[in-house]
């Protein structure tokens, strides 16, 4: 499922529309105090996410995750949401770009008024050693104190 993009300094059709869909994004989270003041959202959404690896300082590679998504609410205390989307990996090591699919659930449990349970497990395709075709899980579990 990889897909190896050059990088010849010109844009080719997927980041010309990655880079519309940010704009759009942008637009829509600036103006989004304004219809939204005071209301909970629930709904659809897009999730644009980068992350960046610096081990030792020394840049190694990128990971940028164009997600879109649902959450919502299950009465005052249980939150929830599902995501999902491309996912642009650049390696510096190989100097190559690949997309991949991923996407993430999760959610959410109020158990006193200042503090939540959450939790989120994700997925992302990919290739092992081999070059076989594998799923790359994480997961993730916290608790949020409001002050």
């Amino acid at each position: 499922m990889s897909k190896e993009f050059p990088s010849a300094g010109f844009l080719l059709p997927c980041e010309i529309l990655l880079k519309q869909m940010i704009k759009s994004t942008i637009a829509a989270v600036a103006a989004s105090p304004f219809l939204f003041a005071g209301a909970a959202f629930a709904g659809p959404y897009v999730n644009i996410e980068s992350n960046l690896s610096y081990p030792d300082g020394e840049y190694t590679g990128a990971t940028t995750d164009v997600h879109f998504g649902y959450e919502g609410t299950s009465g005052e205390k249980i939150g929830y949401y599902l995501q999902g989307g491309p996912s642009i990996n650049h390696s510096e090591a190989a100097d190559s770009t690949e997309t991949e699919l991923s996407g993430k659930i999760g959610g959410s449990y109020a158990f006193a008024a200042d503090t939540a349970l959450y939790g989120e497990v994700s997925g992302q395709t990919g290739e092992d050693a081999t070059g076989d075709d594998v799923v790359n899980w994480g997961g993730k579990l916290g608790v949020k104190f409001l002050f």
